[in-house]
């Protein structure tokens, strides 16, 4: 912990922000979506849910999953989930068959309604047909808080989200499904901030999980620069006022109730790293320390754990380059796995790859019986 304390320390020194997370996330929904819907307006990239499952031969359920580590959140976020599960086409005709379950997490400013279309989980029986994928379940909790996103962390003021999805949602879906309920048989997998949720959770729940596939992670290592922009969240003293701030310029407040939460420091309960138009350094560290190129000095551990893990990014997207030192990371750190990069952007792909490299990818990795 000293040598990782020390790390964060010295780059916060020499290093400015990697890359504007918000900007980048403006193209995913700007605004969009209607929010609860799932239907998105002038964004072909979200397929309507109505849509999606006519097409379906399976079955697409909305449940409510009560998470007691998401208790007394100090945002108010509900701590009842919604949960989208995807049961494949035989479920209801096998009933003695057990299935593989892979767990899907969504990008900043997405429900999981929106998700479920962005990702296309329709893309699972074109890939049966196809023969490039076996029967699965797919699981995605909805992580939409105060601010458009949890990123999936153990805070005061979002509630405990590590412990919510790798113990309590995992032994709802396996005690209320038909799951090979051991690690050999689970996958997680997430865009964006999902991306960056498959890494966290991943690095501290080993035991749970046995193959990843981050697609476009960002968070890799953010200094929590003062920018003229962090400077003006400085005005945002209410949730009346975070409700009136543009969703590119939201994202800072959802990393501070993440990163920097302060249960003495009402209504919002947490600390920027600016104050009074000053940098903070303190809690700078605090945002380094969640970073993931920072967490894979103490979790590199918990990574080699995995049977495989796979991560991928476009050519055009403006996390690549901070992607491509995620890679060379876990290499030094003698992490053994797959990095691709792809023709395309941070959003235009998701559903592609989704279909072509993720649902392939698990269902090579997964253990789809008993024992295996």
């Amino acid at each position: 912990m000293q040598r990782r304390l020390r790390f964060i320390l010295s780059t916060l020194c020499c290093c400015s922000l990697a890359v504007a997370f918000s900007a980048l996330l403006l193209s995913q929904e700007k605004g969009d979506t209607q929010r609860g819907k799932g239907r998105a307006k002038g964004n072909n990239l979200i397929r309507p849910l109505a849509d999606l499952e006519k097409d379906l031969k399976g079955k697409l359920e909305r449940i409510k999953v009560h998470g007691k580590s998401l208790e007394g959140n100090l945002e108010g976020d509900s701590a009842d989930r919604d949960v989208f599960v995807y049961l494949p086409p035989s479920y209801q005709r096998e009933p003695n068959r057990r299935y593989p379950v892979v767990y899907t997490l969504h990008g900043y400013g997405l429900h999981a309604e929106q998700w479920v279309g962005f990702a296309n989980f329709g893309a699972l029986e074109k890939d049966l047909s196809a023969g490039t994928a076996g029967e699965m379940i797919l699981v995605s909790p909805d992580a939409f808080s105060l601010h458009n996103g949890s990123f999936y962390s153990n805070s005061q003021a979002t509630g405990d989200w590590e412990t919510f999805l790798g113990v309590e949602l995992v032994g709802y879906i396996d005690s209320h499904y038909r799951t090979l309920a051991n690690r050999q048989s689970r996958g997680l997998t997430g865009h964006s901030m999902g991306g960056y949720g498959t890494f966290r959770i991943g690095m501290k729940h080993p035991e749970v999980f046995s193959n990843l596939y981050a697609m476009s992670a960002c968070c890799m290592l953010d200094t929590a620069e003062v920018t003229p922009a962090m400077l003006q969240l400085e005005a945002v003293t209410t949730k009346e006022d975070a409700s009136k701030i543009p969703f590119g310029q939201k994202s800072p407040l959802a990393r501070a109730a993440a990163w920097s939460a302060n249960p003495k420091n009402p209504p919002l309960f947490f600390d920027l790293p600016v104050k009074d138009g000053k940098p903070q350094p303190w809690i700078a560290a605090k945002w380094m320390a969640n970073s993931l190129m920072v967490m894979l000095e103490e979790y590199a551990p918990s990574l080699k754990k995995m049977k495989a893990i796979q991560m991928n990014v476009g050519l055009a997207d403006g996390l690549l380059q901070t992607n491509r030192d995620m890679d060379q990371a876990l290499t030094k750190a003698g992490v053994v796995h797959t990095f691709e990069t792809f023709e395309g952007d941070h959003n235009g792909q998701v559903g592609l790859n989704f279909e072509t490299k993720v649902l392939p990818f698990f269902s090579k990795q997964l253990a789809f019986s008993e024992g295996k």
